[in-house]
């Protein structure tokens, strides 16, 4: 059984065809020296799904199991509940899209926070920059669902529910992957990272 079937069957409420992405994605970055080490944990975040729905999944590749499946915001600039629009430019407030390599922690603004860096050039190369970084935020909690219906949006950050945004942070730092999808022509044509996976992306589009 292949790694993207395996994890499928381990999380059930994932899209196949986005884990195998994923994986693809991973392989393709490691493979072409875009990213040193293996990174064993691999966070994918759906958003084609709405913001109502646990729609991030951190996975242990070692050990293949779901560690975390739980909420995650999207910006403010991609939509209400549903994400529909993305950029990687700044001030959009907008969510990128692509494969991202993890990196060092700090306290900030949002409190425990967790540095990412961009590997999907044109997509979200300016992660950094725009500082789109993992936090916990008290906005992503399903009681939220009850008073607007949605979780609140952040300014592009994937935010998480504070109460465990530290562990997921400790889990993904320090050279991890975390992979943002959505069906979107632009990206899943373009994306040099994709198109290193020799995939057709088409066929996802075709799926949904």
């Amino acid at each position: 059984m292949s790694m993207a079937a395996r994890l499928a069957a381990l999380a059930p409420g994932a899209d196949p065809k986005v884990i195998d992405l994923a994986l693809k994605a991973r392989d393709c970055a490691i493979n072409s020296g875009d990213a040193t080490g293996q990174g064993e944990k691999l966070a994918i975040i759906d958003y084609s799904m709405p913001s109502t729905q646990k729609r991030l999944w951190v996975f242990d590749l070692r050990n293949p199991r779901v560690l975390y499946n739980e909420f995650v915001a999207h910006g403010a600039g991609s939509g209400e509940n549903f994400a529909r629009a993305f950029s990687n430019l700044d001030g959009t407030h907008q969510t990128s899209l692509g494969l991202f390599r993890t990196a060092e922690t700090y306290e900030g603004h949002n409190g425990y926070s967790l540095r990412m860096d961009g590997l999907d050039k044109g997509f979200n190369d300016n992660a950094r920059a725009r500082a789109i970084v993992m936090h916990g935020a008290w906005y992503v909690d399903p009681s939220m669902v009850q008073k607007v219906g949605r979780l609140g949006r952040s300014q592009g950050c994937p935010a998480v529910r504070a109460q465990v945004a530290h562990e997921i942070i400790d889990t993904l730092k320090g050279g991890q992957f975390v992979f943002s999808y959505y069906p979107d022509n632009r990206w899943l044509h373009e994306s040099r990272i994709l198109a290193c996976a020799s995939m057709h992306p088409q066929a996802i589009v075709a799926s949904r």
